[in-house]
C-alpha cells in the first residue's frame, strides 16, 4: 500500500570513495550523477544531476531550491532509490551502521525505508475500502508497534491536522487533495524516522494547516530528525529550514 514504488533498473557499478563519513551525520550524498536517455528521440542523453553532494545532521532541515526542471525532484527520488543514480554514493545511518542507498539491494531498501528513511509524497495511493486510519498507521505497525498504539498515534495526528473525524474510518479514495495530503503527513510523521524527505508537504493546505505542519516539522527537528524538502511556500521554508541546496538548469 506504499505510496512509493521501486524503479526496476540494473544496479550500476560503483567505486566507493572510501572517504571517512562524518560521525554526526545521518545522511551523506556524494558526487551524484543522474542522466536520462530519450530512446524515442534518437537516444538523446541529458544530465539532470551532476556532482551533487549533501550532508545532513540531526536537527537539520534542508530546502532544495531552483527552477522547475533543475533536478530537485530527481534528487529526492534518488535519495529514496526510486531512481538509481548513475554514479555517486548515498550513505544513510541505518540501525547504527552506514548503508549506501545507491548500491543497496531490494530487501535492504525495504528495511531502510521501514526504519530509517521516510517520504512525504504529494500523492497518496490507497486500496479501496481501507480506512484512513489504517492507511496512515501501516508504516508504524510495520516497525512492530501494536496496532492499537499505532492507530491512537495516527488519530492524534489527524486531530492536530484538523482532519474531520468523520473521515477517519473511511477510505481516502474520495478525499480532497488537502485531505489526502494530511493523511500522507500523518503516515510519515507517526514514525520516528531519523531522515525524512518532504515533497511540497504544504502545497494543498490552507494557512491554518500549514501552520500545523510547520510546528510538526519543528518538533521533528528538536527530536533530532534530519529533513530534506522541496518547499515552494517561501514562508514555510523560512520558518523551518536552516540550510539550502540550489539546483541550476542545464543548457
Amino acid at each position: 500500500m506504499s505510496d512509493q514504488t521501486y524503479l526496476l533498473e540494473r544496479l550500476p557499478v560503483f567505486s566507493p570513495s572510501h572517504k571517512p563519513l562524518p560521525d554526526e551525520a545521518l545522511l551523506c550524498a556524494r558526487d551524484l550523477y543522474k542522466g536520462f536517455t530519450l530512446h524515442n528521440q534518437g537516444g538523446i542523453h541529458f544530465p539532470v544531476l551532476e556532482g551533487v553532494s549533501l550532508t545532513v545532521k540531526p536537527g537539520d532541515c534542508v530546502a532544495l531550491e531552483g527552477a522547475s526542471g533543475s533536478g530537485k525532484s530527481t534528487f529526492m527520488r534518488s535519495l529514496y532509490a526510486n531512481y538509481r543514480v548513475d554514479s555517486g554514493e548515498i550513505w544513510i545511518k541505518h540501525r547504527g551502521q552506514w548503508k549506501d542507498i545507491a548500491t543497496a539491494q531490494a530487501h535492504e531498501l525495504i528495511d531502510i525505508r521501514c526504519y530509517s528513511l521516510g517520504y512525504v509524497s504529494q500523492f497518496l495511493r490507497v486500496i479501496p475500502r481501507v480506512s484512513a486510519v489504517d492507511v496512515a498507521a501501516e508504516p508504524l505497525m510495520d516497525t512492530g508497534v501494536e496496532p492499537t498504539v499505532a492507530k491512537d498515534k495516527v488519530r492524534s495526528l489527524f486531530s492536530r491536522l484538523n482532519l474531520p473525524e468523520r473521515l477517519w474510518s473511511i477510505s481516502p479514495t474520495t478525499f480532497s487533495g488537502g485531505e489526502k495530503q494530511r493523511v500522507n503527513i500523518a503516515r510519515a510523521f507517526a514514525v520516528n524516522y531519523p531522515v525524512l524527505l518532504l515533497d511540497e508537504p504544504t502545497s494543498a493546505l490552507d494557512a491554518d494547516n500549514r501552520s500545523v505542519v510547520v510546528q510538526l516539522i519543528k518538533e521533528k527537528k528538536q527530536q533530532g530528525c534530519a529533513l530534506i524538502g522541496i518547499f515552494h511556500d517561501q514562508s514555510v521554508r523560512k520558518q523551518v529550514c536552516n540550510q539550502s541546496l540550489t539546483f541550476a538548469l542545464h543548457d
